[in-house]
């Protein structure tokens, strides 16, 4: 079985996925922003999941998330999962965030950044206001860029859909399960399709991501910009 780390793991598609693949036999890892958000999920700790704490919004916490998990053992994949939809850490959260947790936590096997089908309406440029748009282009750009730079992990990006979540309101259209079913799958699943990177899915098939994806200068931008923020470089 897979040890699996999941960010804003507390509630949401987050806190979905961790149950479901705790359900499956896996060993999680779950992550809270706060001690007293680590209670909502008392009951997964409970059954034998593992938990960090940090604020993603804060560079040096968002830093102690990947010493923390590193400290608990080697995970075979990470699931960055954490976002918000808007306020004054959008960018934060959204992608400086899991990429200094790629640069930071031990090289799993397998790794997959929550996108979404707005981030078709990004910005294809580097700005310094953003839209949740933008984050999501940029999340997904990264997730092409850790699959070009490190063949031997597999690096996916997840549009789970728009789903009853909190983020996503209660009048969300889409289901709930299988907006989080190809992030386990590709968390998981030794299916041939599974064992492919550099992916856009939603449930469980290849999608067209927009074309500033897959390109390189873009990606190294990128890149160049989230090492200046953090000081850390993928290696």
């Amino acid at each position: 079985m897979a040890r699996i780390f999941i960010t804003g793991s507390a509630d949401g598609l987050g806190r979905a996925t961790a149950q479901q693949l705790l359900d499956d036999g896996h060993q999680i890892i779950v992550h809270a922003r706060s001690v007293d958000r680590l209670s909502a999920v008392r009951d997964l700790l409970d059954r034998g999941a593992e938990g960090v704490v940090g604020d993603l919004s804060d560079l040096e916490e968002t830093r102690d998330v990947g010493t923390q998990v590193n400290r608990i053992g080697h995970v075979d994949a990470v699931i960055h999962n954490a976002g918000v939809l808007g306020g004054p850490h959008l960018f934060q959260v959204n992608v400086v965030a899991p990429y200094l947790l790629t640069a930071l936590i031990r090289r799993p096997e397998r790794l997959i950044y929550l996108s979404s089908g707005m981030h078709r309406g990004g910005h294809p440029e580097l700005r310094t206001e953003v839209t949740y748009s933008d984050t999501k282009l940029y999340a997904t750009a990264l997730s092409a860029a850790v699959a070009r730079l490190w063949p031997d992990v597999l690096s996916n990006a997840v549009d789970p859909g728009w789903v009853p979540t909190k983020m996503g309101g209660p009048g969300a259209p889409d289901d709930l399960r299988l907006g989080h079913l190809t992030q386990e799958w590709l968390a998981t699943s030794d299916d041939p399709e599974a064992l492919t990177s550099g992916g856009y899915w939603f449930h469980q098939r290849r999608h067209q991501a927009h074309p500033a994806v897959q390109d390189e200068q873009f990606q190294n931008d990128l890149l160049d910009r989230l090492e200046g923020i953090t000081g850390e470089r993928l290696t």
